[in-house]
């Protein structure tokens, strides 16, 4: 009976990540070419572009202001840098990013990293390619794979340090002459009017500086400080996620990451380079032991490394042991819900965000990328703030076409249950039509 829960369980999620990347773009395109075809036909003035005097002339002039060059930002500045328009991109820090989030690419990540021309970016950085994922509970395990088939070889997920993956994307950015890419504190948006004009900066000596655009793109992730101005932010962290690195071990089966559906932690495990498995525990809001004094590390060892794989079983002890490997973070799940703001516009984790368990966040911030950047592509001229953000609506509704279809297995019953035993607040336990409110798909 076991076995059949679990081969049953794997069949369920296999056929619904084939969702996640097999019907992404598809669905996009047959569902929304409609709308992006009727905004795209609306009448622009062909009129050229003209450089702005003043103010704006001291940090030189764009046609688009981009906050942040992480993952959607970078992806971003590249490709309406390659359809030639002229683009600012102000990043809080240019160092390689230090973090244990987007680690993790599903091959629908990939694919829009092909239509961006950006898939030779996960080269060169000991990428792992991912096939998928083998589930283990009870002693039982079942391997969940991804649809490849009808696919080229090359195409999988990807599994790396983010850090790596980032700073190749920045690295191509910085290759075309039109896109300025500078490091600097963006402090707030330049409104005059109700109409987004630019944003107020400090760069990296501290000078106050701003700059002008006629149109600004906000995608500065999941800690963004300027949220507030575009949207109407609801966060909610029903769990964090404790992870450290694993050295001196394989997994069970290669490109295949595994998951432990335990109670009451479900733990990840997904390789990021030739030599490093990265471990993931989900821990509930309301149970979070302290690192600092010890607690985390007592709470690792007794209650979750019983459950961990006899052949991962050392080196996970030894992770823990190790001074400063053990780091946590948010599970933030933040639905989408943008107010219009002529002039300026919101993107990535910066506007919505999923439990990080799925694996889809850069999946969704590139397919914002590939949707933003075909409905700019037929506009010549951007100065009619107003006329501008009533097209750019469209975006809104397209993404959350792609959205809705990458993680459709979170309202699966058995997969909820056992992704998120005693984790989630109870409305997230409800499909999503009861409280559009509380939907965090889209």
């Amino acid at each position: 009976m076991a076995e059949q829960y679990m081969a049953g369980v794997g069949g369920v999620i296999a056929s619904l990540l084939g969702f996640v990347f097999l019907y992404c773009s598809s669905l996009i395109r047959f569902r929304g070419l409609k709308k992006l075809n009727r905004a795209a036909s609306m009448g622009f003035p062909k009129k050229n572009r003209v450089n702005k005097t003043g103010k704006s002339e001291g940090v030189g002039t764009a046609d688009i202001i981009i906050v942040g060059a992480g993952v959607a930002g970078a992806a971003l500045a590249y490709s309406l840098g390659k359809d030639g328009r002229r683009v600012r991109v102000i990043e809080r820090d240019l160092n390689a990013p230090n973090r244990m989030a987007g680690e993790s690419l599903i091959p629908g990540g990939y694919l829009k990293l092909i239509e961006l021309g950006l898939e030779d970016c996960v080269d060169e950085i000991d990428a792992q390619r991912l096939l998928g994922y083998t589930l283990y509970k009870d002693g039982k395990e079942a391997q969940v794979s991804f649809p490849l088939e009808k696919f080229q070889s090359h195409v999988a997920g990807r599994t790396f340090h983010n850090g790596r993956f980032v700073q190749r994307l920045r690295k191509k950015v910085a290759s075309l002459h039109n896109i300025s890419l500078e490091q600097g504190t963006v402090t707030s948006l330049i409104e005059e009017n109700g109409i987004v004009k630019g944003v107020q900066y400090k760069n990296e000596s501290g000078q106050v500086l701003t700059a002008y655009a006629s149109l600004t793109i906000v995608c500065d992730g999941c800690f963004s400080n300027l949220r507030r101005s575009l949207c109407y932010p609801k966060v909610d962290i029903p769990s964090y996620f404790v992870g450290f690195i694993l050295t001196n071990c394989n997994l069970p089966t290669k490109n295949y990451g595994a998951i432990i559906l335990a109670h009451p932690s479900p733990i990840v495990f997904s390789p990021i380079s030739s030599t490093e498995i990265r471990c993931m525990v989900n821990v509930p809001s309301e149970k979070v032991p302290s690192v600092s004094n010890g607690e985390m590390a007592c709470y690792l060892k007794t209650q979750v490394a019983p459950k961990v794989l006899p052949e991962l079983y050392d080196s996970f002890i030894s992770a823990i042991e190790k001074k400063g490997n053990i780091r946590i973070a948010p599970n933030k799940i933040m639905a989408a819900a943008p107010h219009l703001t002529p002039g300026a516009l919101l993107i990535g984790d910066a506007l919505n965000m999923r439990h990080a368990i799925t694996g889809g966040g850069m999946t969704v911030a590139l397919s914002d990328v590939v949707i933003l950047r075909d409905l700019l592509r037929p506009l010549h001229d951007l100065s009619d703030a107003s006329t501008i953000s009533k097209y750019l609506e469209s975006f809104y509704t397209l993404r959350k076409v792609a959205s809705s279809i990458l993680l459709p297995y979170i309202y699966s019953e058995g997969i909820r249950q056992m992704f998120f035993p005693l984790t989630v607040p109870a409305y997230y336990r409800t499909p999503p039509k009861k409280d559009p409110k509380r939907n965090f798909m889209h």
